[in-house]
């Protein structure tokens, strides 16, 4: 598949429920394949519950599942689940996950239905009117603060356990103006996940008698329920209200309540009313809460651009030491799109559930009365037809009112069971995220990043952060933090602050020394010329230590054999050669294959050499021209897929190209030859792709980010191939089982991206110049968001930094794993380490003073 037609499929129409008919309408919902006997999807379900829950759309807006011997029908259209929770809400309410719960802890708001919950409602409301919003806003900063200044600099945090306390003590100080003890915030989180894990197996029970059986599950779940009552009374009843007491008590939860009526008795609430709606509270509020900070955290070091632009947004909207108000959150519009993605991505609720008590009708299907339904957001918020690239991190698809009102966004439920406390969640984001990421700059511990645990909820396990102080920013947003042991530590926003004025001519302006944010262990290669480079690349090491670079004389003799080369294969003229030459490409190869010699070296130079003279035809005619494009790349192509040859009129460029992929195949397995000809052949469809963005003006009009860019020109560079060639100056390949590793296939991808993104910002200066649009990264966000170009060189920057930081925690997950392929996962380390020392010493990117001739 070309890359345009990936393209294209960004632009999907709307998803559309069938509408009415007869027969339609009694369409019994179809039944999802691979049930087992006895089982049905149990397994499936409990194996991989969003993967398995994800899959269902494509058999239907309703389907059937069976678990063991009850069944289930599961909504997968957002259309049909904004049905179900506003029109059918009446006709079904919870199912029986939720009923679990209301066993244990009574009739509460969340438990509750009918006219019960309208008038349970109207009592809590005012304690979450927008009156109250203002002075709840200073508790949660107060809370943050306080807690962020207990941490210390070079601290490694458990986040997911940190922000467990964090949102406990902000429910507890907000709407009950209590404290809890220590003993009691460990008792709290400790009996959660029995809880959680009760509820959901208590849930599956055929009979609810099952449930009082003396099962360790039982036991641990009436535990946590015991533990729970005994934590809620104490924030209860740790401010009670007295006769004297004035407004102050009476503005707290617990005092809304026991103030007030109930409409159906006309009597007081009772304490047990009381204690209910507070269990509600600290369970809605609480691990949801601080399992979307943890992922936000998570994101945010995933993304540092996205992490910058918050900080700026802070430093307009929210000065330092400012009391947050609404009217300030407001306009931190980025920051708000930022925490809209998380939540869209790490949906909190893995799947919730409705009873149909009567029968009921989901556009073409008819439901029978009883039958549970049951809906997933994780699977709704990652649907590709209403969320394109629907696994990525993009922010951008909120803003400019992108996500306003879509159905399909339901982090806080619809209709009337709509989530009560959604603006107190909203707010409790942004400044707790806001008073953490002003004192505390948090890198990753390598290895510990956020996985996901599915229960009920979908939890974020593992990830550990280590600190150290954010300091002081600049009035333009720039922050110069000391690290732990005292020295001054960049982000990745200040290479393009300490890089402002009017840079030489002649090399790439965009970079400084990035130390501090560079994840590999070992020293950086040999100082380049440049003023800097965009990241620290690290000499990769291999077992018998760092490599030894390649001596001169081999270098400067395969120099001398490529120019023989290309000349022979008419690929350049004698006089075109001084130029050519001055692209040192050999000296990208030395760097990036230390070990290579001989006629393995002689290969790589000529692939690089040929591919570089193919990349510069498309800075004339063929880039600008689709037809043009087409026809230089389609027989290359053909001979991947064994076209035969030897026609008079085939030019130099097939013929040479015929002889090189000859000389890469020679010995090597069919398994290795496949995959180099799938990877050449999305590397060559490139041009042809770029140069139809080009003609129709495709790419800004997309409004394509960073994420978007990067797919589209991943295969462009080159990098796949040369990964592969990796084997063969091996000698052998790469172990299958590490071949079958996806978290290999993010590997090759970020190691294909870092190159791309180095490419693009030492030749951006060039390719500004250009005639028409270049297809740079830099450009292309410059162009789709309407950014300036410090930002945009900013964004890419930063881009390269997190892609390298990731690339060293896969390194050491997969060499855990796999030892045996260090050799290979060290090669893709020398690769960015390669194209690092060549782009800022190379004279391909040159741009002259004017009067100067190229």
């Amino acid at each position: 598949m070309s890359l345009l037609t990936e393209t294209r499929k960004l632009i999907v129409p709307p998803r559309t429920v069938p509408g009415p008919s007869p027969l339609a309408r009694a369409a019994v919902p179809p039944l999802a394949p691979g049930a087992l006997p006895g089982l049905g999807h149990a397994g499936a379900l409990l194996r991989d519950p969003l993967g398995f829950l994800g899959s269902l759309s494509r058999h239907g807006g309703v389907v059937r599942i069976r678990l063991g011997p009850r069944t289930v029908c599961v909504v997968t259209d957002a259309r049909l689940v904004h049905t179900l929770l506003v029109a059918l809400a009446h006709d079904c309410p919870r199912g029986a996950v939720q009923d679990t719960l209301k066993t244990a802890f009574g009739d509460g708001l969340l438990m509750s239905e009918g006219q019960a919950h309208r008038d349970r409602r109207r009592i809590i409301q005012p304690a979450f009117g927008p009156d109250r919003m203002g002075e709840y806003l200073a508790v949660m900063q107060q809370v943050t603060e306080e807690r962020a200044a207990r941490w210390r600099p070079g601290q490694v945090l458990d986040v997911a356990k940190e922000m467990n306390h964090l949102a406990l003590e902000i429910v507890t100080r907000t709407l009950f103006d209590a404290r809890l003890s220590e003993d009691a915030t460990v008792a709290f989180h400790r009996a959660l996940p029995d809880l959680v894990k009760g509820q959901i197996i208590q849930s599956l029970y055929p009979k609810p008698s099952l449930a009082r059986l003396p099962l360790p599950v039982n036991r641990r779940f009436d535990d946590a329920v015991r533990v729970l009552n005994r934590v809620v009374d104490q924030a209860v009843n740790g401010r009670a209200p007295t006769a004297g007491a004035g407004a102050g008590a009476r503005r707290t939860l617990p005092a809304l309540l026991r103030a007030a009526t109930d409409p159906a008795t006309g009597c007081p609430l009772t304490e047990a009313d009381v204690r209910s709606e507070a269990i509600t509270m600290f369970g809605a509020g609480t691990e949801t809460v601080s399992t979307t900070l943890t992922w936000l955290l998570d994101e945010l070091l995933r993304h540092p651009e996205a992490e910058a632009r918050i900080l700026d947004e802070l430093d307009e909207h929210l000065p330092v030491g400012t009391v947050p108000t609404p009217e300030a959150l407001a306009r931190l519009t980025y920051t708000r799109s930022v925490t809209q993605e998380v939540v869209r991505l790490h949906a909190p609720n893995a799947f919730l559930m409705r009873t149909a008590q009567v029968p009921v009708e989901l556009g073409p299907y008819r439901v029978p009365a009883g039958t549970e339904l049951l809906y997933s957001l994780t699977a709704l918020h990652r649907d590709p037809v209403r969320y394109p690239e629907p696994t990525s991190f993009r922010p951008e698809r909120w803003q400019d009112g992108g996500g306003t009102g879509r159905p399909s966004f339901l982090p806080f439920g619809a209709g009337k069971h709509k989530c009560i406390g959604e603006a107190f969640a909203w707010a409790e984001l942004t400044v707790a995220a806001a008073a953490i990421l002003r004192r505390w700059r948090p890198t990753a511990v390598p290895g510990s990043r956020a996985r996901e645990v599915v229960w009920t909820t979908v939890q974020a396990h593992g990830l550990r952060v280590r600190l150290a102080p954010r300091g002081a920013r600049s009035p333009r947003g720039r922050t110069a933090a000391a690290s732990p042991d005292g020295d001054a530590a960049s982000s990745p926003g200040n290479a393009v602050a300490s890089s402002q004025g009017e840079p030489p001519p002649d090399r790439c302006p965009f970079t400084a020394p990035a130390a501090a944010t560079s994840p590999a262990p070992a020293p950086a290669p040999a100082a380049p010329t440049t003023p800097a480079a965009p990241t620290a690349s690290a000499t990769p090491t291999s077992p018998a230590g760092p490599a030894a670079p390649q001596p001169r004389a081999h270098l400067r003799l395969a120099a001398d054999r490529h120019a023989d080369w290309v000349v022979h294969h008419g690929l350049l003229t004698a006089p075109e050669l001084p130029r050519y030459r001055a692209y040192a490409l050999h000296e990208l190869i030395g760097h990036a294959f230390p070990r290579t010699r001989g006629a393995e070296l002689d290969l790589l130079v000529d692939m690089l050499g040929w591919f570089t003279i193919l990349d510069d035809r498309f800075d004339g005619s063929p880039g600008r021209h689709p037809d043009e494009a087409r026809a230089l790349v389609d027989p290359l192509i053909a001979v991947l897929d064994g076209a035969p040859g030897g026609s008079p009129s085939e030019s130099h460029t097939l013929l040479s190209w015929r002889e090189l992929w000859q000389r890469q195949t020679a010995s090597m397995s069919p398994e290795w030859r496949a995959r180099a000809a799938r990877e050449w052949r999305a590397c060559l469809a490139t041009f042809p792709a770029e140069a139809d963005h080009r003609a129709r003006g495709t790419v800004p009009a997309l409004g394509l980010d960073l994420t978007d860019t990067m797919h589209l020109r991943r295969h462009g560079s080159c990098l796949y191939p040369f990964m592969n060639i990796l084997e063969r100056v091996h000698g052998a390949d790469a172990p299958a089982a590490l071949h079958a590793e996806p978290a290999l296939h993010r590997l090759r991808a970020n190691t294909a991206d870092a190159a791309t993104l180095i490419n693009d910002l030492y030749s951006l200066r060039r390719e500004e110049r250009q005639p028409g649009a270049a297809f740079n990264t830099v450009i292309a966000l410059q162009r789709a968001h309407g950014c300036t170009r410090s930002r945009a060189v900013h964004s890419v920057r930063a881009q390269v930094v997190r892609l390298q930081q990731e690339s060293e925690e896969l390194r050491r997950e997969l060499l855990c794993r796999h030892p045996a392929g260090r050799w290979y996962l060290d090669g893709t380390r020398e690769l960015i380490a390669g194209v690092l020392a060549w782009t800022s010493t190379s004279d391909r990117y040159l741009v002259p003073d004017r009067g100067r001739r190229r």
